[in-house]
């Protein structure tokens, strides 16, 4: 039988966000992709350290148990196919049994998204998450200055989520940038019943519950939904995930707190929010990433 990642929860990341290539990366950006090439290939035995996607990695792997995969994770990267030697060896290295990879020379890599059908995307090149957001692919820019995860919970893979504009879409947070807090309170309220409809990550969350319910004996996965909403408005979030009989394990409504200290509790291996203000705080904590979404995340104006 031909082979294929039918059943798995798919992940394509790029080097970067899985290991520490910043010192080389800063070789890639003086313009000389040849010298970043020799770095590589000269560091080929040293493996690189963990990059801020690294726990998240490591532990959705661990859900291969037996003969039944359940998780792939291919290396989709603009590095070339020579410095993409070193991060397979470093993946062996950690004991990531990581076999697929996709080296494109400083092309842009997306496209290979849809073939892989994958459920996540991460990266640390804006451009390619926008584009795989576009193409349907949950996408995030993976923050290199993130602070690495927490290793007190080793046997829970633990993820958050903001609300609109990632799990759900941005239609309540375009009355609330047209119109303000008391408009969007308003038409959440008078719209709690009525779901809301899916965001870029609505699929990311389901297929991580499908794979909570296929079940391991040594890991599981907890989510948390962190949002700047507060009641009135939380009814409708919570209302819409039962509409898609997904449980989600907290949920934080937090009226437009800081989220970092919040999320800092919980000790993610990753955080997705759509508002690059969140992210940057929430860095400072724990990893995460950009989701260029939304209202918040206008298309940039062409160039032409």
């Amino acid at each position: 039988m031909p082979a294929t990642l039918e059943g798995q929860l798919v992940v394509a990341i790029s080097s970067r966000a899985l290991f520490d290539f910043e010192a080389e990366n800063r070789v890639f950006e003086d313009g000389d992709d040849r010298a970043y090439m020799r770095l590589q290939l000269e560091r080929l035995e040293q493996p690189a350290g963990p990059g801020v996607a690294f726990s998240l990695v490591r532990k959705l792997l661990s859900f291969n148990t037996g003969d039944t995969p359940r998780v792939e994770v291919v290396i989709l990267s603009r590095n070339d196919p020579v410095s993409g030697m070193r991060v397979f060896r470093s993946a062996q290295h950690y004991g990531l049994p990581i076999q697929r990879g996709v080296f494109t020379r400083g092309q842009a890599p997306w496209r290979y998204l849809r073939p892989l059908r994958a459920h996540l995307f991460l990266s640390t090149h804006l451009s390619d998450v926008r584009a795989a957001l576009d193409a349907g692919v949950p996408a995030a820019q993976v923050y290199p200055q993130s602070v690495h995860a927490s290793d007190a919970h080793p046997h829970e893979v633990r993820i958050a989520f903001d609300g609109d504009a990632v799990l759900f879409s941005d239609e309540a947070e375009r009355v609330f940038q047209a119109q303000g807090l008391n408009a969007f309170q308003q038409h959440e309220s008078s719209k709690a019943a009525q779901p809301l409809p899916g965001g870029p990550f609505k699929p990311l969350l389901e297929a991580l519950h499908r794979l909570q319910d296929a079940g391991t004996a040594h890991m599981r996965i907890r989510t948390a939904l962190v949002t700047a909403r507060s009641a009135p408005a939380h009814e409708r979030a919570i209302r819409t995930l039962m509409d898609w009989h997904i449980e989600v394990d907290e949920a934080l409504f937090l009226g437009g707190l800081p989220k970092g200290e919040f999320l800092r509790e919980f000790e993610p291996d990753f955080f997705f929010d759509d508002q690059t203000g969140h992210i940057e705080h929430a860095a400072r904590h724990v990893p995460a990433g950009h989701v260029a979404s939304g209202v918040a995340n206008p298309a940039p104006a062409s160039s032409n």
